[in-house]
């Protein structure tokens, strides 16, 4: 048995992750987090989530609740993720982070932390969309620099960071296969641009509205219009990318992220 720690745990993936963690038989939460002043503190974890008492209550001492080979898991922002990151190091725990918006030098040292103890950062948790980078990867080398790229992501009102860690990691992924510099190659805002577009830019665009949340797409391009059964299925989107010309679509349960 396994002993957790949600952090964020009044949140919106924290309270999923401490209802999903009650009916696991090799995981048992033992600690939450929240933040210093957060409204939740002194709660019942449990019952914070929606899922009945559970006698654990919602704390924001680290220090307690944090040992060694317990697990953190954490979706939540940034500076809280990182810093919650090194009191696992000090402890000699675990952690799973999913939260998404570090900046590049608060990923050098979550890499570096990565070589001491087991960590795992990912922007997104899904199966099939880390199949989708891999998928992509091999779509970027074989189509080469005669294509553009755009990635484009939708996400509920609630999300702080733009563009998502996904869409982030897509276009690190295209730019890693076409030998880019994504630094100097990722487009954000055409608004003040009267150009054409530029051979080898990455585009990126992000929406926020409602409650919605699909998986973010991204489109490939070139100047010559296909013929015959292809230029009838030109853009066929299917789950997390769309794919080009006459590929056919993954299955439904791959694009869905069933395991």
């Amino acid at each position: 048995m396994a002993d957790v720690v949600v952090a964020g745990a009044a949140g919106r993936m924290g309270s999923r992750l401490v209802a999903l963690l009650q009916p696991e038989s090799e995981l048992r939460l033992v600690a939450a987090l929240e933040a210093p002043g957060h409204a939740a503190l002194g709660r019942d974890a449990g019952e914070s989530a929606g899922v009945g008492r559970l006698g654990i209550p919602i704390g924001a001492d680290v220090d307690a609740a944090l040992g060694r080979d317990r697990i953190l898991i954490e979706f939540s922002v940034p500076d809280a993720s990182l810093a919650h990151v090194r009191e696992v190091a000090r402890h000699g725990g675990r952690a799973v982070i999913g939260t998404t918006g570090f900046t590049a030098a608060q990923r050098e040292e979550l890499a570096r932390i990565g070589a001491s103890i087991p960590l795992l950062v990912s922007p997104n948790m899904s199966v099939g969309v880390n199949v989708a980078f891999k998928v992509l990867a091999d779509m970027a080398r074989m189509l080469g620099d005669e294509y553009d790229v755009e990635i484009v992501e939708t996400h509920h009102r609630f999300k702080k960071d733009a563009p998502s860690g996904t869409a982030l990691r897509m276009a690190e992924v295209v730019a890693t296969a076409l030998g880019r510099d994504l630094a100097k190659t990722a487009v954000y805002d055409r608004h003040d641009k009267l150009a054409e577009r530029a051979r080898k830019e990455i585009g990126m665009a992000a929406l926020r509205s409602g409650a919605i949340s699909p998986p973010p797409r991204s489109t490939t391009g070139t100047t010559g219009w296909p013929s015959g059964p292809a230029r009838r299925s030109a853009w066929r989107p299917c789950g997390p990318a769309t794919w080009w010309a006459s590929t056919p679509c993954p299955s439904p349960r791959w694009a869905s992220g069933s395991s």
